[in-house]
Formats: structure tokens, C-alpha cells, sequence
């Protein structure tokens, strides 16, 4: 008899699971993945409806994690779109270098695999500068930037002392110097936990990834090609701020006169993961003006 009803057990846990599957595979949102113009899968997750396509680029060492804070939030009204970037995240690694073009790529990718029409580009710091190199590969399909503590002075130039100093120490001892170098971007009164899951997240990024990505986006500065970029397009960009750093509003508008910036303060390089509400608000509010 126990033989028997430990069989009708297993059956019915069968059963059940069976039954089940249907329904979990349609709540889990997997992971999708595309391949770059180098062969590069490229992670990306979709969540939600509603044109315009918002696309979210993280910033150096980061990933699409980095915008749980608002895709809750967006993706109520808009088709909301996070990527990793190559040797970002769950994407592919495998590139002899890491640059702005070929993280443009990346982007591209993505809207292409999912056929998007008219997109917003959210880029967090390095990711700024992604969004103008994405912007330039598809302009029909681009329709504003909107910048996350970035593009403070595109008019600036850094020197090659300036390049050494920040290069160096990531080639020496990679895990010590990015957290230092993280560390330098948040404020006091960011909360301690998320100072320090930052800090460590970015420190564990694969060093050649990171280091080749610095060195590509201070060559780009320190040539004039990331300036030149910005000055070209033709498209609304508007940067939302930390007022940790200066935003030379009037430099940038010699290049874009359109350009807008919006200043959070008591804010710092995170702002958007230190204060997401108040972060959501001004996004919704620059998404909300027409481009």
C-alpha cells in the first residue's frame, strides 16, 4: 500500500508541475541576446510596452542592473530596453580592443533585433557617449539622447598627464584603483550599502575590459573625435545631472545649441541608483517634452 500511494504522490507532483510549466514560462522575462556587427552576443531584457522604445546604456564596469531603479517605473508606459554591453554583464567578451564604435555597435544590434523604430538612448556616464555612437550608425531610427552625469564639458580637452593619471593605477593593480576611482563619485550621504555594492561590482569587472574601454574614451576626448560626434548630431540631447561636478551648459551649447541639462543636487555620479524617485521624476519630465 505504501508502494502504491507514494507513487500516486509522485504522479500527482508530475501532474501539477505539467500543468504548472505553462504558466511560469510565461512569467519568467528572459534574457535575449543579439550579435554585434563582430559576432559578439549582446545580452539584452524587454520590459513592458509603449512607443517611444526607451533603451538604457550603462556606464563603465557596469551592466544593466544598474537600472532596476527604473524599469519598474518606465516600463508601466514605455517598452523599456536595458543592454549589456560587450564585456559587460552576461554579454559576449572576445574583442581584441573595447570602444565607443563598437559599443555603438552593440546598441545597434539591439534595436535591430527587436526592429525598434523610434528610440530614446538613457546613457549613464560612458554610456553618453555610446548613445552619439549608436545615435550616428542608426540616425532614422534615434530620436533624442538623454544623458545620466555626462557630457559635462565636451568642449574639454584632457592631456596626456591627465590620461596617465587615471590609467595607470587600473593597469597596475586593477581591483585597488577602481575602487578608489569609484569611491571618488559618490557623496556622504549616499547610503553606505549601495556605496559599497557599486564599489565592488565595478572592481570585479574583467580588468582588459575595463582598461581598454578607459583608454578608448580618453583617446576619443583627448583627439577631439568624441567632441566632433557630439557637434554632428541632429538630434535633442538633454543631460540629467549630480551637481558633484561642474556641467558647462554654454561650452556644450557652442557645439549642440539645443543641448539642455538638468542639475540634481545634493547628488553624486549614481544619482539615479542613490535617488531613483527623485531621478524618475526629472527623466519623466525630459521624456514627457516632445523631441
Amino acid at each position: 500500500m505504501k508502494v502504491y500511494a507514494l507513487r500516486g504522490v509522485r504522479y500527482l507532483g508530475l501532474l501539477l508541475l505539467a500543468l504548472a510549466s505553462p504558466v511560469l514560462a510565461t512569467e519568467v522575462n528572459w534574457p535575449r541576446m543579439a550579435d554585434s556587427a563582430d559576432g559578439v552576443p549582446i545580452a539584452y531584457e524587454v520590459q513592458g510596452s509603449g512607443e517611444p522604445t526607451l533603451v538604457f546604456i550603462h556606464g563603465w564596469s557596469g551592466d544593466g542592473r544598474y537600472w532596476r531603479g527604473q524599469v519598474p517605473h518606465f516600463s508601466q508606459r514605455h517598452r523599456v530596453v536595458t543592454v549589456d554591453l560587450a564585456g559587460h554583464g552576461h554579454s559576449g567578451l572576445g574583442r581584441d580592443s573595447y570602444t565607443l564604435p563598437a559599443f555603438g555597435e552593440d546598441v545597434k544590434a539591439v534595436l535591430d533585433d527587436l526592429d525598434v523604430a523610434q528610440a530614446i538612448l538613457i546613457g549613464h556616464s560612458m554610456g553618453g557617449p555610446v548613445s552619439v555612437e549608436a545615435a550616428r550608425l542608426v540616425p532614422e531610427r534615434v530620436i533624442g539622447i538623454i544623458g545620466v552625469d555626462t557630457f559635462h564639458d565636451m568642449v574639454a580637452e584632457i592631456s596626456q598627464e591627465q590620461r596617465d593619471e587615471l590609467l595607470e593605477p587600473l593597469q597596475d593593480d586593477f581591483a585597488s584603483a577602481a575602487r578608489q576611482f569609484v569611491a571618488s563619485m559618490f557623496i556622504d550621504s549616499t547610503d553606505a550599502k549601495l556605496r559599497e555594492w557599486v564599489m565592488h561590482d565595478m572592481a570585479a569587472a574583467p580588468p582588459e575590459v575595463a582598461i581598454s574601454a578607459m583608454e578608448d574614451m580618453l583617446s576619443r576626448h583627448a583627439d577631439g573625435e568624441a567632441t566632433r560626434h557630439f557637434e554632428e548630431l541632429t538630434i535633442p540631447v538633454v543631460a540629467i545631472n549630480a551637481d558633484l561636478w561642474p556641467t558647462d551648459v554654454d561650452a556644450n551649447r557652442q557645439l549642440l545649441p539645443e543641448f539642455e541639462a538638468v542639475i540634481m543636487e545634493e547628488a553624486d555620479h549614481f544619482l539615479h541608483m542613490a535617488k531613483p524617485e527623485a531621478f524618475n521624476r526629472e527623466l519623466e519630465r525630459v521624456i514627457g517634452t516632445p523631441p
